[in-house]
């Protein structure tokens, strides 16, 4: 069973707060249904989003790249929400059609090659130490 969003309206003045800067940040006009959920623990849902400010703001890696790696991990970890959500993000940012299926041949070619290895125990080899 899924937790039930805690919208906007329904929201503590913490909360509420978190939203209007999740909001503020990403220059947008709702909250999806992530935060919602983990609105039902506040210090959670604060530590979370201050955690995706931080690693997901302005760094050495551009937003659009950040984002295909947030895909790429949750293809991996078959994470069905994280997925569409970095997805559309990654296709705002400018990602392509042709982008999005070499990222997915690549996920694919990674998982199977490190399930290879680790089924081989392969050892490292020292020009890569």
């Amino acid at each position: 069973m899924s937790q039930q969003p805690i919208e906007y309206d329904d929201a503590s003045a913490e909360v509420r707060a978190i939203y209007d800067d999740i909001m503020a940040t990403r220059k947008s006009d709702w909250i999806n249904n992530f935060w919602k959920v983990l609105a039902h623990h506040p210090p959670t849902l604060r530590r979370m989003w201050a955690n995706v400010k931080e690693v997901m703001g302005p760094g050495a890696l551009d937003p659009l790249t950040k984002e295909l790696i947030y895909v790429a991990v949750s293809v991996t970890n078959n994470c069905q929400y994280c997925i569409a959500s970095h997805t559309s993000a990654a296709r705002a940012k400018g990602m392509t059609d042709e982008q999005h299926a070499e990222l997915m041949a690549i996920i694919g070619l990674a998982n199977d090659t490190n399930r290879l290895v680790n089924g081989y125990r392969a050892e490292i080899d020292e020009r890569f130490k």
